[in-house]
């Protein structure tokens, strides 16, 4: 087995099937990958859809987004670490082309693009700002290790102490500090969509100036509250 995915779920009956047999389409061969739900206490039937399709499903103990992706790392089995979330489209040839990313023994994150696959107009005009403000960071040395499209090397995910409690920003907080282990690669092949359903729900500037505060906090080395990620239903 060669690729752990890990993927944090809330309230996802709706949608968790499809989500998951996503993965019957990859190119990487089935065998040499897993797929871990880290469910955050869904009254639905999340748990139960999933574990039809995952190889493991566990609750989630720790605290936040962040959290649940350490939790899912903790019982993975393979060396490297896939993460994304419920509601996202990954194309399939996605973890083959992050192992082909991890050939070089120096790299020990990988991250690429997302986009809305959802939410019209504005939100495609916004993810078109946001996407070059990504670009132009990456070729500064800057990454952002979004939990929607990156991945790790389980080692040094672990030597850095995986993602800290955070409301928001830990992807930032994630990409600064793990390039104390190796190099970091952003593969712009890695495009996986996204729902905005979130964005549609608090509004679109309000949560592009709050992921931007803490952005930068991060950044300037100053904290983040630590306060959880609010679940939320769709």
């Amino acid at each position: 087995m060669r690729v752990s995915v890990v993927v944090p779920a809330y309230q996802e009956e709706k949608g968790i099937e499809a989500f998951l047999r996503q993965f019957e389409r990859q190119t990487l061969p089935r065998a040499e990958f897993e797929l871990i739900v880290v469910d955050g206490g869904s009254r639905d039937g999340t748990r139960e859809i999933a574990a039809r399709l995952a190889d493991r499903v566990v609750l989630q103990t720790s605290t936040g987004i962040g959290g649940a992706r350490n939790d899912g790392v903790r019982v993975g089995q393979a060396d490297l670490i896939a993460t994304t979330d419920a509601d996202c489209r990954v194309p399939p040839d996605w973890l083959e082309r992050i192992v082909a990313d991890f050939d070089d023994p120096a790299v020990v994150a990988v991250c690429g693009p997302d986009g809305p696959f959802d939410g019209g107009l504005k939100a495609r005009a916004l993810y078109f700002f946001v996407r070059g403000i990504i670009r132009l960071a990456a070729l500064a040395g800057i990454y952002g290790t979004g939990g929607t499209n990156s991945a790790f090397r389980k080692s040094a995910f672990l030597a850095v102490g995986g993602y800290r409690s955070m409301a928001h920003s830990d992807d930032i907080d994630m990409g600064v500090r793990i390039r104390r282990e190796g190099r970091v690669v952003f593969d712009p092949r890695l495009d996986v969509g996204l729902s905005v359903r979130r964005l549609e729900k608090d509004g679109y500037l309000q949560t592009f100036l709050l992921w931007l505060q803490g952005d930068l906090k991060v950044l300037a080395g100053k904290p983040v509250e630590p306060k959880e990620y609010a679940r939320q239903e769709y």
